[in-house]
């Protein structure tokens, strides 16, 4: 199995209602983001994707949260943008993509909100 991961960068805003502590309150993150995919087959030119078009389809998903503020977004109109859910709601998006072909599969995302504190989801594991 081959697995490959590319990093993306967004900036935006967030608050977490109800949260007992600081992040109830407006601030903003530099949020770093790993996707990865993975494939037992390589394609015609030796790759498993190129990753000009994995940045290509992670970018499709970012630019829906970059510079925005996220509690007003309609994905987390029902919950919390918390860094879990973030992720989640990138890996769902790009698993609706139809550029992953079958041979492909979204291994996890992970989503930094510091430069210490992470988050990965990985559905599978």
């Amino acid at each position: 199995m081959y697995e490959l991961t590319i990093l993306a960068e967004f900036e935006a805003a967030h608050q977490l209602p109800d949260y007992p502590g600081k992040c109830s309150r407006l601030h903003g993150h530099n949020w770093k983001v790993e996707v990865t995919v993975a494939g037992h087959e390589l394609n015609h030119l030796g790759m498993v994707m190129d990753f000009k078009d994995l940045k290509a389809e992670v970018g499709k998903v970012i630019d829906k949260l970059d510079h925005y503020y996220l509690n007003d977004l309609p994905a987390f109109k029902a919950m919390n943008p918390t860094a879990e859910n973030i992720a989640k709601y990138i890996y769902d998006s790009l698993a609706k993509q139809s550029s992953f072909q079958q041979t492909i599969k979204i291994c996890c995302v992970q989503v930094w909100e510091s430069p210490r504190s992470a988050v990965k989801y990985c559905p599978q594991g």
